[in-house]
């Protein structure tokens, strides 16, 4: 009987846990551009027409490699969910060790990213954003919660920019909590190619200042 439970508890936690990846019902606003694809671009005002009238921001990029300032003032690094840290779970007492589904708390998904871009100074500054869901688990209780969400930007091996926030969510005791998260921060130097990745995910590490 107890192996029954299991089983079926796990099965429930499955389709939670698809129902987190699921955006395509309800997309989120993130408040960066439009909410309705899953990767949005802004750059800043003027962009646009000094790359020319009739010009879209796609068409000035060129090959991989070093771009031209026009292109450059196009270049909007894209954010991407690094491997294994789009879901986050918190269990209760020895649950996390044996991974007990039976356990789980709550668990969470990140989704929809999108990112703003601007230059000045010789400095890129965008505001990165993500949209999420939290389910609550078997052991799910109503309240706030807090998980940890990364910022990092690299280029090749040479990290720009690592910055480790908190995200607060406030939820209930069934049904799905969405929230977005968002960094306004995220500053480095002007790029000269198109070699810059963002990543933004969860990361249960200690908090790494900017650097």
């Amino acid at each position: 009987m107890i192996m029954k439970t299991r089983i079926l508890t796990a099965l429930a936690l499955a389709l939670l846990v698809s129902a987190c990846q699921s955006t395509k019902t309800a997309p989120v606003d993130l408040g960066v551009g439009d909410a309705a694809g899953t990767q949005t671009d802004v750059v800043a005002e003027g962009t646009v027409a000094a790359a020319g009238a009739g010009t879209s921001i796609v068409d000035t990029v060129s090959e991989p490699g070093r771009i031209t300032d026009v292109e450059l003032r196009a270049y909007c690094p894209k954010v991407d969910l690094r491997e294994g840290t789009a879901f986050y779970r918190t269990y209760e007492k020895g649950g996390k060790e044996t991974e007990d589904p039976s356990l789980v708390i709550y668990q969470a998904a990140l989704a929809e990213t999108s990112r703003d871009c601007k230059y000045a100074n010789g400095t890129m500054t965008m505001t990165v954003a993500a949209a999420g869901r939290v389910v609550p688990g078997p052991k799910g209780k109503a309240g706030t919660i807090t998980m940890p969400i990364r910022v990092a930007v690299t280029r090749g091996d040479e990290v720009l920019y690592s910055k480790l926030s908190t995200q607060e969510v406030q939820i209930a005791e069934t049904g799905a909590t969405q929230f977005v998260f968002k960094d306004t921060e995220v500053s480095f130097p002007q790029p000269t190619s198109r070699n810059i990745t963002v990543f933004i995910g969860y990361d249960e590490g200690p908090p790494a200042k900017t650097n």
